[in-house]
């Protein structure tokens, strides 16, 4: 800061200045028997000497102009461009989700054979894959680094905590990924699901106690977020059921009282989901048998926004809301799915999605803060991770859900480094 104007910086302009003084001086003196003149004079000397000053600070602000600060924070993360308008990100260094794959040192994070808690059709390893190289992969945003994972900090962080996974199956992989990662070092018997349930793709909750840090991590599976409901009277045979997009999913007050909470839906939101199945929407009880899936899927939304408003206690529950994440199947045909043995250079327009855009949308225009984990573009490049024919089921390819250990695990990641951030 500055606290004394130099004005030896201004040295071109003392000439002015000395021959305005004297001017004053000599007027003066010569002028002493008027005083009307006199004053006038004095005045004409006051209102000089102002715009005098106010020349050199314009000058000085012009050769100096003001630095902005600088506010920093840890992992420079920055996710304005994506999140709402209560986003607690500061820095604009950086956009997290924009970067590149790199290969990464300590990398897998954990083994999913001595996991428990996860599922054996996403161990693609123990279901015959070959091929390592897809393990090893992290991501590197461009400006900045992401907090190194370290599972002593991170558990002590979620102790006594209620971390709460709500969406579809893509949103259970996240959720064993989680586990898999915290469960590292510890003795297994510490960790168990409440119910003693096993991991099944139909069940609607699950939920897993860290006995030593009494922090659970749940899932609740809600793949459209709000209501199925049974056949209205007098509907169409082509109906069998309906989706109520003006409520919420009724196990939605389960999810209420958590510490961190996270949303995911988008996989269900096909033609092949939906109408082929015969289920169709409905909005105050009456069918809209017209209505895109897009548009359904962004009413849908809504009501999930008017619930988070109304519903969330933002004081104690941290919100986060994951984007949809990038298939891999070719030319859009669902038996064509090829595993590539390294990530892709090109993401050929697959960074960008219309369930993400809604999603965005709807995080940026809510009331209370949410994050968003906008995955999309940085999914899209790991046509190398998918499950591919080394599943529980290998008649069926899947280019939609990921191997673990693997992509899951960085989403974990960036949402440890918001947490931490804090």
């Amino acid at each position: 800061m500055v606290s004394k104007l130099d004005l030896s910086s201004f040295g071109h302009l003392k000439p002015a200045v000395m021959k305005l003084l004297n001017l004053g001086k000599f007027s003066s003196v010569n002028n002493n028997t008027s005083g009307v003149f006199q004053t006038f004079n004095s005045l004409l000397l006051g209102v000089s000497l102002i715009c005098f000053f106010v020349v050199i600070g314009s000058s000085y602000f012009y050769m100096f102009p003001a630095v902005e600060p600088v506010v920093e924070n840890m992992g420079n993360v920055n996710v304005n461009s994506y999140s709402n308008k209560s986003s607690d990100f500061l820095s604009n260094s950086c956009n997290i989700f924009d970067g590149k794959w790199v290969v990464g040192e300590n990398y897998p994070l954990y083994n999913a054979s001595q996991c428990p808690f996860a599922e054996r059709g996403f161990n693609c390893l123990a279901n015959g894959r070959r091929d390592k190289g897809y393990l090893n992969w992290r991501w590197s945003p461009k400006n900045c680094d992401i907090p190194r994972f370290d599972v002593n900090l991170i558990r002590e962080m979620l102790r006594g905590k209620r971390v709460v996974f709500v969406g579809d199956s893509l949103g259970r992989t996240q959720w064993e990924s989680m586990i898999c990662m915290l469960m590292t070092g510890l003795d297994p018997k510490s960790v168990y699901e409440i119910n003693g349930n096993q991991i099944t793709k139909q069940i609607r909750y699950l939920g897993v106690r860290f006995r030593s840090f009494n922090f659970t991590v749940e899932f609740y599976r809600s793949v459209f977020l709000v209501q199925p409901g049974p056949v209205p009277r007098r509907a169409p045979k082509r109906i069998k059921s309906v989706l109520k997009l003006d409520q919420l999913d009724d196990i939605s007050k389960e999810w209420i009282d958590s510490d961190i909470l996270i949303f995911n839906s988008g996989h269900w939101w096909t033609t092949t989901k939906l109408f082929d199945m015969g289920c169709y929407f409905q909005i105050g009880g009456r069918m809209k048998l017209g209505m895109s899936i897009n548009n359904a899927y962004k009413t849908a939304l809504v009501t999930w926004r008017s619930w988070a408003e109304s519903a969330i206690n933002s004081k104690r529950t941290r919100v986060f809301f994951r984007t949809f994440e990038s298939t891999h199947w070719r030319s859009g045909a669902r038996q064509n799915c090829k595993v590539t043995k390294q990530p892709l250079s090109k993401v050929r327009g697959r960074q960008k999605n219309s369930i993400s855009d809604a999603i965005i949308g709807t995080v940026r225009n809510i009331s209370i803060p949410v994050t968003l984990l906008h995955v999309t573009p940085m999914s899209a490049f790991r046509s190398d991770a998918h499950v591919g024919t080394w599943s529980d089921n290998p008649s069926v390819p899947d280019c939609s859900h990921w191997c673990l250990p693997g992509v899951p695990d960085m989403w974990n990641e960036l949402l440890f480094s918001f947490l931490h951030s804090n």
